[in-house]
């Protein structure tokens, strides 16, 4: 999966991660569960499951207990052990994989952005003008599966009508205009009809404001099913998930303030308006 400004941080699958779905799917269908009835037994969504089967999530570590449970004993301990590797081979590509399905699975999840509009909010022809200037370029068909993956990542808004979605964005990168006019009509249009949907919050951090605390930086945040809260930050084709609960209060704090700092919800409403008619 594509990171939100047009990158690619880590191989499409690794051959761990489709060892271990593989090593799960095996142990479920010995048990003759389907996904339908495993899932709600590790508490995890189906789509999730099959996602971890297919080798393109990193399996969250609540999951092998969970499983214990579900299949047994013997089955813990083998899925146990081919989690070994993944330990040992944690990377790039292994914070990336655990943040997408963190990001499906949270209830409530938060962003801020001072480099590009989040991917969640992300209307289809700027998608394209972002990886139309990805460097090196893709390749047609790279281009279009990116394309496609962010267009059904953006399904959670609609999907998770019980989860929070807040988003803290940059007036500059509206003001950028980025592709022209019509795809800065097409963006704006997509982030006035994101921003009626009831679980979703959008403010706009105003061109001038002299107390900002986002200086360090764009971060995102998660709150999982257990209430534990989660970061990640990505910059230059890197990324990090920020697991440590110090660490990812710090950044809710520093999210906290900004969302005081911006403009509220409906003043954000209005400014869109205003720049969707000066165009």
């Amino acid at each position: 999966m594509a990171t939100d400004n047009g990158g690619t941080c880590e191989p499409e699958l690794s051959d761990s991660l489709k060892t271990f779905g593989a090593v799960l799917k095996a142990l479920r269908e010995e048990a003759r569960l389907t996904q339908e009835q495993f899932a709600p037994l590790v508490r995890y969504s189906v789509a999730y499951i099959a996602k971890i089967e297919q080798g393109k999530r990193y399996p969250p570590r609540d999951l092998l207990a969970r499983s214990e449970e579900a299949l047994g004993a013997v089955a813990g301990r083998v899925l146990a052990a081919a989690a070994k590797s993944l330990t040992r081979k944690a990377g790039l590509a292994s914070w990336f994989h655990q943040w997408a399905g963190i990001e499906e699975e949270a209830i409530s999840l938060y962003a801020y952005e001072c480099a590009v509009v989040p991917g969640l909010l992300q209307p289809e022809p700027y998608i394209r003008a972002l990886f139309d200037r990805r460097l090196p370029p893709l390749s047609e068909d790279q281009f279009e599966q990116q394309v496609t993956a962010r267009l059904n990542r953006q399904r959670i808004l609609a999907e998770r009508p019980n989860s929070t979605f807040s988003f803290v964005v940059e007036q500059a990168l509206l003001d950028r205009r980025m592709a022209g006019t019509e795809v800065t009509r097409a963006l704006l249009k997509h982030l006035l009809d994101a921003g009626r949907l009831r679980n979703v919050e959008i403010q706009v951090m105003p061109r001038t404001q002299e107390d900002h605390s986002g200086f360090e930086g764009p971060l995102y945040l998660a709150e999982t099913a257990e209430n534990r809260w989660v970061g990640y930050v990505e910059a230059h084709d890197c990324s990090m998930l920020v697991t440590d609960s110090k660490a990812a209060s710090a950044m809710l704090q520093r999210y906290g303030k900004m969302r005081s700092q911006a403009l509220s919800h409906h003043a954000t409403a209005s400014l869109l308006e205003q720049m969707r008619g000066a165009l």
